[in-house]
């Protein structure tokens, strides 16, 4: 390791590749007439994710707490089935909310390798409409439904 260069106390690499704040207005919105993938959007579509990324994970702490404080002997036959149904979707509610945390993970490994907004089929750029409502698409809209139909197409056999 070279001078000046030192590990702080996560164990990251400080100097030389430190990334620079980029500054990003409250209102700013990514737009076509600009570089893509340029560092305001790419900031913008990593606070997106970390923001979403959070929520999910505040979300699950409050569906475990719940869980916990329900477990209460109910002795109603019907209002305990109801009780379990209830707690069966929340917990499926989870599941699905546990693997999009991971497509997020995956979405923010992206970024930081500098592949994020390009379709992983192509490597043409996903179209910045697309990105804002769905930050971990991994594929063109195009790309995206000739994947659909291949998928269907192979349902059905």
């Amino acid at each position: 390791m070279s001078e000046g260069m030192q590990i702080d106390n996560v164990g990251q690499l400080e100097g030389a590749q430190m990334k620079q704040e980029v500054f990003l207005p409250d209102d700013y919105r990514p737009v076509e007439d600009e570089p893509f993938m340029n560092d305001r959007q790419v900031e913008y579509f990593r606070r997106k994710l970390l923001n979403w990324k959070a929520e999910l994970l505040a979300g699950s702490r409050d569906t475990i707490e719940g869980l916990q404080d329900n477990t209460r002997n109910i002795p109603d036959v019907a209002d305990r089935a109801s009780e379990e149904t209830d707690r069966a979707l929340e917990l499926r509610t989870r599941d699905r909310q546990r693997k999009l945390v991971s497509k997020i993970d995956a979405a923010l490994r992206r970024i930081e390798e500098g592949e994020f907004g390009y379709c992983l089929v192509t490597g043409e750029p996903i179209s910045l409409k697309r990105l804002d409502a769905r930050p971990i698409a991994t594929m063109t809209l195009e790309a995206q439904e000739r994947h659909e139909r291949r998928e269907k197409v192979h349902r059905d056999e």
